[in-house]
């Protein structure tokens, strides 16, 4: 039996490899896949050439442990069925539906602790969202917003709308999202979101900021700004605009992953002297003032729950099969505002 696989072979170019399987050794699992996502904010990095060297893809996933050297393949939002069992390995695994942190593949073969069983109540298009999902719960974790804050995302592309529409479930003061694509924005809304703004457009901007100014007999200063602001735009020169639509003693959570990109960060002005507190998220990790009561086990269980509130398959724009990968990643590229959510399916 061969595996079908995406690599990406140099910046701007990818191909469809066919490998073969090797027979399974004890303790291992034969997947054929269902369904997989493209997680566009990272793959765009990787199609682009845009990874920062000296380091893995990832600090925790054994199919991701490669620095970034093409060829390679990338991915890790995976859903198939188990097709075959090595020796030792429980029955009981056999045809589950499982999610796993996989590259783009129509076959792949993991161990158990790879794979997790897919709820009864979760179809394979709601599952491959557990990723994103996951990233979405520790952003809202590390960001810990409170009863009246004002919160804003900068960034409404998967993770940004995930986020968004978690926040939405939160008893806040407001709730603003920024995205320069007018179908993503109109998204945001219909997931909850109060406003919605493009950061292209000073008058936005403007308006912007004039709905985060807090009535003056309510503050001891003029009391500009969001208390909470999310950057999970992938646009390093978003924080700049973090740091100007931030209160006083606000807290901006960074979420994106800029890979090999950088910006100029006006660290001097207001983001010194109103002392912002900067957070870095990243998924691989939790923080440590949260790891008394929160492991991965809990947070996964919480991205299930996020997913059956969300429906997040509703964001699937694309359908597509393995063999046209070059042609969405172009699509991706060049037109980004006309993909939401692309998946394949095979």
């Amino acid at each position: 039996m061969k595996a079908r696989e995406l690599w990406f072979s140099k910046p701007y170019q990818t191909e469809i490899r066919e490998q073969p399987l090797p027979p399974l050794r004890p303790g291992q699992i034969l997947v054929k896949s269902h369904c997989s996502a493209i997680s566009a904010g990272t793959e765009m990095l990787v199609y682009r050439g845009q990874l920062p060297t000296g380091i893995a893809l990832d600090a925790t996933l054994d199919s991701l442990q490669q620095q970034q050297t093409y060829p390679l393949p990338y991915g890790y939002a995976c859903v198939g069925r188990v097709e075959r069992l090595g020796a030792g390995v429980d029955f009981g695994w056999q045809d589950k539906l499982v999610f796993s942190f996989q590259p783009h593949a129509s076959h792949f073969i993991a161990t158990p602790d790879q794979l997790m069983i897919l709820p009864d109540d979760i179809e394979p298009e709601a599952a491959v969202f557990l990723a994103n999902m996951e990233t979405a719960v520790n952003l809202v974790l590390d960001g810990n917003p409170a009863l009246g804050e004002r919160v804003a995302v900068l960034g409404q592309g998967i993770v940004g709308l995930l986020l968004s529409s978690l926040l939405a479930q939160f008893p806040l003061a407001e709730l603003h999202a920024l995205d320069g694509i007018e179908q993503r924005r109109a998204r945001a809304l219909a997931l909850g979101v109060k406003q919605v703004y493009d950061p292209a457009s000073a008058g936005q901007i403007a308006e912007l900021k004039q709905s985060l100014r807090l009535p003056v007999q309510l503050s001891a200063t003029p009391g500009a700004g969001a208390d909470l602001i999310y950057e999970v735009s992938g646009v390093p020169e978003a924080m700049n605009l973090a740091i100007d639509l931030c209160s006083f003693s606000g807290r901006i959570v960074v979420g994106s992953w800029y890979g090999s990109k950088s910006a100029r960060v006006e660290l001097g002005g207001a983001a010194h002297r109103n002392r912002i507190k900067f957070i870095s998220s990243q998924v691989s990790t939790i923080a440590p003032e949260l790891t008394g009561r929160w492991d991965k086990a809990r947070r996964f269980l919480t991205a299930w729950d996020m997913i059956r509130r969300v429906r997040p398959q509703q964001l699937i724009s694309h359908r597509v099969p393995l063999d046209q990968a070059d042609s969405i990643y172009q699509l991706l590229d060049q037109a980004p505002e006309q993909v939401l959510q692309a998946i394949f399916s095979y």
